[in-house]
């Protein structure tokens, strides 16, 4: 198989699922969606379908850390998500650090809408390009 270039990237959260997409080539993402999660248990069914479009080669899903680099309670619990994925789909997920992402995806959609940009479920899937972005970042270094 002929790899995609597409990279996919997740924040999770035990109520909310952010999802974006980028690309290898222009180092570039985009926020696709944000999934409803029971006790972060996500619909698989719904994954399955977004791998089946955009044909991911990697996953990146961001670990929560604490601002000194400790792990939190809900950073088990990504790594349970992550596995699960890997598991499931047989794909490369690789754990990215990201701290202060949802604060960052704040900031920018406060900047391009005011308040009214600043909605939950935009507020994650822009987590997820904050997290891929960062991520881009640390590749091209």
């Amino acid at each position: 198989m002929i790899a995609s270039g597409s990279i996919m990237a997740f924040d999770f959260g035990t109520k909310n699922i952010g999802i974006s997409i980028g690309q290898r080539v222009t180092f570039t993402a985009r926020p696709l969606m944000t999934l409803k999660a029971k006790n972060g248990v996500p619909n698989w069914q719904q994954i399955q379908r977004l791998f089946d479009e955009w044909h991911p080669d990697i996953v990146v899903v961001g670990l929560p850390l604490t601002m000194n680099g400790s792990e939190q309670p809900i950073t088990a619990r990504v790594r349970t998500f992550s596995n699960r994925l890997h598991g499931h789909f047989g794909i490369q997920v690789v754990l990215h650090d990201e701290r202060l992402s949802t604060v960052e995806a704040r900031v920018r959609l406060f900047e391009r809408g005011g308040y009214r940009a600043l909605m939950k479920s935009k507020i994650d899937a822009y987590s997820a390009v904050i997290i891929l972005e960062s991520w881009f970042n640390q590749l091209q270094q």
